[in-house]
């Protein structure tokens, strides 16, 4: 006997929405990471060295492949001589 779907579903949506927030965070990052070596006229070379790590590794950051630690977010930090501010800020919410 063949069934018909009586009503369809979107599944798995929130999965898709947390993972292309996930993969927006990390192109914004890695532009942030690209634009602040750039001001600074320094190769991914450059950097990479500066931060403890290849060169590869760091085109995968900027590129937005790669998701960077804690640790390394402080270490390219000071490789681009910059502060690193990390803050749980809570959302904008309309005034009632």
């Amino acid at each position: 006997m063949t069934t018909r779907h009586t009503r369809w579903e979107r599944t798995g949506a929130d999965e898709h929405v947390a993972a292309y927030e996930e993969a927006r965070a990390a192109l914004l990052l890695g532009q942030m990471v690209h634009d602040r070596r750039t001001e600074l006229a320094m190769t991914q070379a450059d950097l990479a060295n500066r931060a403890g790590m290849t060169q590869p590794q760091l085109s995968r950051l900027e590129s937005g492949g790669a998701t960077p630690t804690v640790p390394l977010l402080a270490r390219l930090a000071a490789a681009l001589d910059a502060d690193l501010d990390i803050a749980f800020r809570p959302h904008n919410s309309a005034a009632a």
